[in-house]
């Protein structure tokens, strides 16, 4: 670590709850020399709000390589910058984890100022196991890659927590109960901490449903935590036939029979034969 080198703060800020900004986030925020914030727009209201006046300048995807070397070089010459997000904990979902492996590299100090977290907050109310969990973020936007990535997951027995649009939440359930089957249990968050927070927990299937006919509980931003499949050595031949009948309705009979053998276990050869059985039935 260099001894003349600042400090990289990596700071949380509230999810929607002004509230939720703890003292020591808001502390640093006005003592550090500069603030890397996602969208200097969204959050000069928060810097506002606490009446914090530190300078800020925008890191994002778009410029990540040149905003890196000038935060870099900032710290460097021994100014102290924190890293925020538009909402949350940084990096989760955020650009940022360029400039904190740079930062380690060069033997800068990184500081976590721990706080609001919408994965977390979802998963502390979803009544669902939390010992072993996986993160899966935002899934793929089309269709076919949607499902195929939800179907790479279908044997996944840890607790899964995804991200998702408003405009896709729909979609993404549908795919969801047609991958995991009606019967699993998930638990819906949506926009956690703010004046609409829902959490609904029911299976799959109720839960789209649910969500098709109140059409105003599309709105906003959502959490979704997906309970895990039920331990078993292998997939049983109605799941195994179940992933291979979702597959078929966005990929070529070889590549669904390939990629539903590598997700069940189960021989490649005879998924394809059953593929061209339920061709001949169709």
């Amino acid at each position: 670590m260099s001894i003349d080198s600042g400090t990289l703060y990596i700071v949380a800020t509230p999810i929607g709850n002004l509230e939720d900004f703890s003292p020591r986030a808001a502390r640093i925020l006005k003592e550090v020399d500069l603030i890397a914030a996602e969208d200097t727009r969204h959050s000069k209201k928060l810097l506002d709000h606490f009446v914090i006046k530190t300078p800020m300048r925008s890191y994002h995807d778009f410029n990540q390589a040149r905003a890196e070397s000038a935060l870099v070089a900032q710290l460097l010459k021994g100014h102290d910058v924190a890293l925020i997000s538009d909402a949350g904990t940084p990096l989760i979902s955020d650009p940022g984890y360029k400039l904190v492996k740079a930062a380690h590299e060069k033997h800068i100090r990184v500081v976590p100022v721990p706080g609001p977290s919408a994965l977390i907050a979802a998963l502390s109310a979803a009544g669902l196991p939390t010992d072993r969990v996986v993160f899966e973020g935002f899934v793929p936007e089309k269709k076919t890659a949607r499902r195929k990535h939800l179907a790479s997951l279908a044997s996944e027995q840890r607790t899964m927590i995804f991200f998702e649009a408003p405009h896709r939440i729909a979609a993404f359930l549908q795919d969801a109960v047609a991958v995991f089957g009606p019967e699993r249990t998930a638990t819906l968050a949506r926009e956690v901490t703010k004046f609409h927070e829902t959490i609904r927990r029911d299976c799959l299937q109720a839960l789209y449903q649910w969500l098709c006919e109140d059409r105003e509980q599309e709105k906003g931003e959502f959490v979704i935590v997906v309970e895990g499949a039920s331990p078993s050595a292998s997939p049983s031949a109605p799941e195994a036939d179940r992933i291979l009948a979702v597959l078929l309705e966005e990929l070529p009979l070889k590549q669904a029979a390939r990629l539903a053998a590598r997700i069940t276990g189960e021989k490649k050869n005879a998924l394809y034969r059953k593929g061209l059985e339920r061709g001949e039935k169709s």
